[in-house]
């Protein structure tokens, strides 16, 4: 599992605490917003809260994505998107890792739905990208098969 954005770590615990025994979740975020790094409470936070459980590994990677992806050479079962949602940003993150998803694995988006009463915007990154790739084109090797909130989740399809 792989999470990009970790922010304070509340999806991160919750991958966590769902996870197989046995998997690893590496968590990608560079925590660049603090001015000083040792009194990074955002950090600190996440690392508090991801460190209360117990379940699987954890790999902390302190990089931007778009580092982190340089080294990575295995595969994904799942990937969560939270991290620039800068339309670019967001395309670049997907472009840089969908390619590591194993067949049958998710990738979920953060902020890639507009939905009733809801905060997300049809020009934000995620949702315009979730747009593109996902509801204007053809038949992909991607589907759609969860939205809640903000949230759309797609799978990649097995070769048949």
């Amino acid at each position: 599992m792989v999470e990009i954005g970790v922010a304070e770590g509340a999806s991160a615990i919750g991958l966590r605490e769902v996870m197989a025994p046995h998997g690893t979740l590496w968590l990608i975020d560079p925590f660049h917003l603090s001015r000083h790094r040792r009194v990074n409470a955002m950090m600190r936070a996440a690392h508090r809260a991801v460190e209360s459980c117990q379940n699987g590994n954890v790999i902390w990677t302190d990089k931007f994505s778009f580092e982190a992806v340089k080294d990575w050479n295995g595969q994904i079962d799942f990937l969560f998107l939270d991290g620039d949602h800068s339309h670019e940003g967001i395309q670049r993150d997907w472009d840089d890792w969908h390619r590591f998803v194993a067949p049958g694995g998710v990738v979920v988006f953060h902020d890639a739905r507009v939905f009733p009463g809801g905060w997300t915007q049809p020009d934000w990154g995620p949702v315009r990208l979730v747009d593109d790739l996902f509801r204007a084109s053809g038949p992909l090797p991607w589907e759609i098969i969860q939205e809640v909130d903000s949230t759309v989740v797609v799978i990649k399809k097995r070769k048949t």
